[in-house]
């Protein structure tokens, strides 16, 4: 058999976190005259940080290019037949193609495949309403998102923004607004911002985004968009009342962008991402895999399946998809549920299970809350913030922690994620041996404290 009959094609649907990590892992493994790689991606951009868009639209990251780890050209130069605004139309597993059109242009062509990896990402939400599609009105999902946000800044005079949705791109696109020199209404149609914390930890970044002058409106669900003379958008309306608005961003959240995967006929759990087994190959396909914001993860706190659209899982499941599609192996075992976000400065992070999870997962738990300083009381520029931590009632096993409050707050949650991992205890927490001086923490860790009466109220239980 020559060599030419030998070389086993890779096709890669999506040239994000996901698709580019696992296409750059295989070539890393098997050299063109083996592997012949071809990516599809339907925009303009390649391996850019999605996170970072609101922190460019706000000002605080000056060039678009900055959010690109990887160019199209980067690419192409190690070999990877990468083709740009080209989407793929359909996936037909029994003959192993993909079907391909260019967006520019129309035209389609197929493509075979021996091995396919599937990694689609998620598509913002967007109402289904009146105007909802108006000029003016913007997710902000991908670079090109971004870019038109810019743009429709650019042109707009009034200072008015309304931001749809108070979870992380909500809070994350309020402070971009606020940077930019607008007045910031953010409706919500939860009873607090950040559904990703207990009620309780989202009233108290209700109360701050109050205190930075984003005027708060919860328990309000968008009902239509209206627009002007001109047809752009000129207000948000609830039931209750209407809030006028130059522009608006939603920030309501993502879904799997999996209607191919559907079409095809490929496994789909209860949040509509792909499922996948340890290898992140499509549970039932051996040479389809799948990663990143498509496909839904192990929670291994509760041991049910979750949807967290997430950089960090993305370029970890490119990882593992391109090392096991470059004949080497690796697993990605799953997740905790570990995030950090901002408001100005305030600091919001959570890792593990809320309340309401596990309820859900059949959990009986305590839980308590308690207010510290990121450094000792009586260091310059301590700042207060405030634990709350879930554990397990009579074995004590951690089940989550959530932290709100300023500088040296978020990136506390480490601690917690990575004893929730190792499946310890409150009363083993309390016997970490974390670092110590007066301008790092007080003698106590505050993660240490909410441990100490975590364990006080397990043994009462």
């Amino acid at each position: 058999m020559s060599m030419s009959a030998a070389r086993e094609r890779l096709v890669v649907i999506g040239g994000d976190a996901a698709g580019m990590s696992a296409a750059s892992q295989a070539r890393r493994l098997k050299g063109p005259d083996e592997l012949e790689i071809v990516a599809f991606e339907r925009g303009h951009f390649t391996s850019y940080s999605a996170c970072g868009i609101p922190y460019w639209v706000g000002g605080d990251v000056e060039e678009r290019d900055r959010l690109i780890a990887r160019t199209p050209e980067e690419h192409r130069a190690r070999d990877i037949d990468l083709r740009m605004r080209t989407e793929v139309t359909e996936i037909d597993v029994a003959n192993g193609r993909v079907r391909a059109r260019d967006v520019d242009s129309g035209e389609e062509s197929w493509t075979s495949y021996d091995k396919l990896v599937i990694a689609t990402g998620a598509r913002p939400i967007r109402p289904d309403m009146p105007g909802a599609d108006a000029p003016g009105v913007h997710g902000v999902q991908t670079l090109d998102d971004g870019q038109a946000l810019l743009d429709s800044l650019a042109r707009t005079r009034g200072r008015r923004a309304v931001v749809v949705g108070a979870g992380y791109i909500g809070v994350e696109m309020a402070e971009a607004m606020i940077n930019r020199g607008y007045e910031v209404t953010v409706v919500n149609r939860g009873s607090e911002p950040m559904s990703t914390l207990d009620p309780d930890m989202g009233r108290l970044v209700h109360d701050a985004m109050q205190g930075m002058g984003i005027a708060m409106v919860n328990d309000a669900e968008v009902t239509k968009i209206l627009t002007g003379e001109d047809g752009r958008v000129r207000a948000v309306a609830t039931e209750a009342a209407e809030y006028p608005a130059d522009v608006v961003v939603l920030g309501i959240g993502v879904r799997p962008e999996t209607a191919l995967a559907k079409a095809a006929g490929l496994p789909l759990g209860a949040h509509g991402g792909l499922l996948t087994d340890l290898a992140m190959r499509v549970r039932g396909y051996e040479n389809i895999w799948a990663g990143g914001d498509c496909v839904e993860v192990l929670d291994l706190v509760s041991g049910q399946e979750r949807h967290i659209a997430l950089g960090t899982h993305a370029n970890k499941h490119g990882q593992v998809i391109g090392a096991n599609a470059g004949g080497d192996y690796a697993t990605f075992p799953g997740v905790v549920g570990t995030a950090v976000s901002k408001v100005c400065d305030l600091e919001i992070a959570r890792t593990g299970l809320r309340e309401k999870d596990a309820r859900r997962a059949g959990l009986q738990y305590v839980t308590v809350t308690i207010e510290s300083t990121s450094r000792a009381g009586y260091y310059p520029n301590a700042a207060p913030m405030t634990v709350k931590m879930l554990a397990e009632r009579r074995t004590g096993r951690l089940l989550g922690v959530q932290i709100v409050g300023r500088e040296g707050a978020g990136k506390r949650v480490d601690i917690a994620a990575v004893a929730l991992t190792a499946g310890m205890t409150v009363e083993q927490m309390t016997a970490l041996d974390l670092g110590y001086a007066p301008p790092f923490s007080p003698v106590w860790d505050p993660v240490l404290v909410a441990a100490r009466k975590a364990t006080a109220k397990v043994r009462a239980s």
